[in-house]
């Protein structure tokens, strides 16, 4: 999975140069209109108030910019900016270094907020309702309770699996948005100011052709923007044109809607191997070689926004715009018709 250009995951390598691509400030921020709006009427809020800012949880499917909206949260109310994710934190003293340390107003940036542990979720509630932390000091009898106060702070997560987070936790997020996948203009937008950026040399069609296929992931767009450069200075005179640009994008096996070989084995998979569908999880984990949370996480959500897969009591089916894609013959009812010409 680490090596598909399509992933909307970030490897090591990318993470310098990601930093310099993404935008400071809100108005720099493209995309997500709606969470833009009503994000920035709340930080104005809080600097005329002299607040902190109210705790913020962003979730959707990874690469959307949940990161850069907390950079840029902090940067807006000029705060510093703390960063952990779930996995880290494995010990609620952990926590308790973490927020002790913390200045009046600064901005703690959860990632991957739904897999924190059960002890240490528990003593983040009090911390962010009251702003204070429940301390054990000694042990057996003599142990007694302190109760440490903690200079009003924020408190960001970010999660791609809303659902796992825990209502009481949920519940003490003031604000909640939800990152969708962005439009082709906006893409087209990212990708003409990361070319500025890079001092890429690109025409409109070269911009639009890739923009096409990036799957709706900013963090995409910008990965074959550097891959279509590479080809365009080897292959070509360094100008992304729409030919090259077509080129670039058809040797690295990324079709014109953004799918790539692994995607197009699993549909592939549902449609030779178990007729269509219904499959479940595990069967079509073991049978790609894929992790079951991989697929659950990374493959299915572009492929369910399309409307190539379904998820079902019973298993996974590929619907009839996958067969379509695919060059394959939807499979035939009983009676001879389509099965596919009826929603199901």
């Amino acid at each position: 999975m680490q090596d598909r250009l399509v992933s909307p995951h970030l490897s090591e390598e990318e993470q310098i140069l990601e930093g310099s691509l993404r935008p400071r400030h809100l108005q720099e921020y493209i995309g997500q209109e709606k969470i833009k709006a009503n994000l920035s009427i709340l930080l104005e809020a809080a600097r005329r108030r002299n607040e902190a800012v109210d705790h913020v949880l962003l979730y959707g499917p990874p690469g959307l910019g949940k990161t850069t909206l907390c950079n840029i949260i902090a940067a807006e109310m000029g705060v510093n900016l703390r960063t952990t994710s779930g996995p880290a934190i494995e010990h609620a003293g952990d926590l308790a270094s973490i927020l002790t340390s913390l200045q009046p107003g600064e901005v703690l940036f959860i990632d991957e907020i739904h897999r924190l542990a059960r002890a240490v979720e528990e003593r983040l509630y009090s911390a962010m309702e009251d702003f204070s932390l429940d301390v054990m000091i000694g042990k057996g009898p003599s142990a007694r309770s302190l109760r440490l106060s903690l200079p009003p702070f924020t408190v960001v997560g970010a999660t791609t699996r809303v659902g796992s987070l825990t209502a009481p936790l949920r519940d003490r997020f003031g604000a909640i948005y939800r990152l969708e996948y962005y439009d082709t203009k906006a893409l087209r937008e990212i990708l003409l100011r990361s070319a500025r950026i890079l001092k890429v040399p690109a025409e409109e069609n070269g911009i639009e052709e890739i923009a096409s296929r990036a799957r709706g992931t900013p963090r995409i767009v910008n990965r074959l923007l550097k891959r279509v450069r590479d080809y365009a200075q080897v292959k070509a005179d360094g100008v992304i044109t729409s030919e090259v640009a077509k080129a670039a994008l058809d040797a690295m096996e990324i079709d014109n809607i953004g799918l790539d070989q692994t995607d197009r084995n699993m549909l592939l998979t549902i449609i030779q191997k178990f007729r269509g569908g219904p499959v479940g999880l595990d069967t079509l984990a073991a049978s790609t070689s894929e992790d079951s949370e991989t697929i659950e996480d990374v493959y299915e959500p572009y492929l369910l926004q399309l409307g190539f897969i379904a998820r079902t009591p019973r298993g996974r089916i590929a619907m009839g715009a996958a067969y379509e894609h695919l060059g394959l013959t939807p499979p035939q009812a009983e009676n001879g018709s389509n099965l596919w010409t009826s929603n199901p």
